[in-house]
């Protein structure tokens, strides 16, 4: 049997597990315009532990993307705290504490994919025949191996995203930004790969924090989803959804989550998601 957690209605704030690898609090955002300012995220508390796949979902234009920014010291908050891996964010970047996916698999054309994936272990001054072998296991980690010599135009879009991915963890980050990675993809596609992400995750032990609009993929990858509400972005629900190591594509089909999926859809509605 299943057997899932589901946090009460009331708390909207994350629970602090033992080990925080991001912690904000009463972290907010204003951009200056011209037109006036642009109040991008609003008194957002949030911890994530040490080895959990924590998704943010919202509505377009809710700070999803401004918050994973922010832990990537990318943007800068202008009001509140927030500590990557017990530090800053920005002595946490230069420390290379994260890898980053972004939307698009921004690969550089003229490169092969070993090239790719080799790019920040040059960065970083690593010897040629180290920067192989860290780019040959991360290939064959994501399902690549036999590809390292082709070019990016020749691989499928899913398969960019994961060469991606694999540089991304190609000088082994404690933490893993990912910013709706598969959103590009088509459902079959994106179904592969959710499946792949989390056997991946379940070999390297990394912590995720992971950016999507998708309900059933943020509630089939995650151990909690952080529901967020339109600008300013406000967190108004975060909710377990730990369905085991083992969880296949089937668990979609689930009453157990049918019913986390339902909660994470009230808790959009409840912030107005679906307004224009």
């Amino acid at each position: 049997m299943t057997v899932i957690s589901v946090s009460p209605e009331a708390p909207s704030v994350a629970t602090a597990p033992d080990r925080p690898v991001v912690e904000a609090r009463g972290l907010s955002l204003t951009f200056t315009t011209a037109d006036g300012p642009v109040y991008a995220l609003s008194d957002v508390d949030l911890t994530v532990g040490d080895g959990e796949f924590v998704s943010l979902i919202g509505p377009s234009g809710c700070g999803k993307t401004t918050l994973l920014r922010v832990i990537a010291d990318l943007e800068r908050p202008t009001g509140g705290t927030i500590t990557v891996n017990g530090v800053a964010p920005e002595a946490a970047r230069l420390r290379r504490d994260y890898g980053y996916v972004f939307q698009a698999p921004a690969l550089y054309p003229w490169r092969t994919i070993e090239g790719n994936v080799t790019l920040p272990l040059e960065i970083m001054g690593l010897s040629r025949a180290e920067r192989r072998a860290r780019a040959r296991a991360q290939l064959d980690l994501v399902n690549l191996s036999g590809f390292e010599r082709k070019f990016p135009w020749q691989l499928s879009g899913g398969m960019q995203q994961r060469a991606s991915i694999a540089r991304a963890l190609s000088f082994d980050p404690r933490l893993l930004l990912m910013d709706e990675p598969f959103g590009a993809l088509d459902e079959i596609v994106r179904d592969h790969l959710n499946e792949q992400l989390l056997k991946l995750w379940a070999k390297t032990k990394k912590t995720v924090v992971f950016v999507t609009h998708s309900i059933p993929e943020a509630v089939f990858l995650s151990t909690r989803v952080v529901v967020m509400s339109p600008r300013p972005g406000r967190i108004i629900d975060v909710i377990d959804c730990d369905f085991g190591p083992d969880r296949s594509l089937e668990i979609r089909e689930t009453p157990e989550f049918l019913k986390v999926a339902h909660r994470v859809r009230e808790g959009l509605r409840a912030g107005h998601s679906y307004d224009d």
